[in-house]
């Protein structure tokens, strides 16, 4: 971040790093899990859950890796020791299914995830405002695909 862009953003930096940090260890987290509930799930039509799961992991992955630049570019590293990810998170790892057939549970830890990460991309939104135009369209824009997931997988409920 150049010296004019740091004159023109009126908000604290550091405080800010940490909230990028927190919903980047968030990312983290939903995407390990619902990676991991893509491979491990079976039964039927676990082709089509199979995928939406790795959808959404490979978004989770992306907004991780957008969260990680822009943290550097605001002059911050993000946490870069898997096993502070959960200790740094907003919320606790999201968990994986008890029954690798169990859609219903699929869908609650998804949804339940989800729901936490629009809390918290609108929460970075409204603080930055205003205020630091590029955090705030990178907020909207990640708040944007969350609000797309929860909706998919309660599109999904019996």
């Amino acid at each position: 971040m150049g010296k004019k862009a740091r004159e023109i953003v009126e908000i604290n930096l550091k405080e800010l790093i940490k909230d990028l940090d927190r919903a980047y260890c968030d990312e983290w987290l939903a995407f390990y899990s619902y990676w991991y509930m893509a491979q491990a799930v079976e039964g039927k039509g676990y082709e089509d859950m199979q995928e939406f799961l790795n959808k959404i992991a490979k978004d989770e992955l992306e907004h991780a890796t957008e969260l990680a630049e822009r943290i550097i570019e605001l002059g911050g590293l993000p946490t870069n020791i898997p096993r502070d990810w959960e200790k740094n998170a907003n919320g606790p790892y999201p968990g994986v299914m008890k029954k690798l057939t169990d859609y219903n549970e699929i869908i609650k830890i998804v949804t339940t995830a989800e729901a936490g990460a629009i809390e918290v991309y609108n929460k970075i939104a409204q603080k930055t405002f205003g205020k630091d135009h590029d955090t705030y369209q990178l907020a909207v824009h990640i708040m944007g695909e969350e609000i797309t997931h929860e909706e998919m997988f309660e599109n999904l409920k019996g």
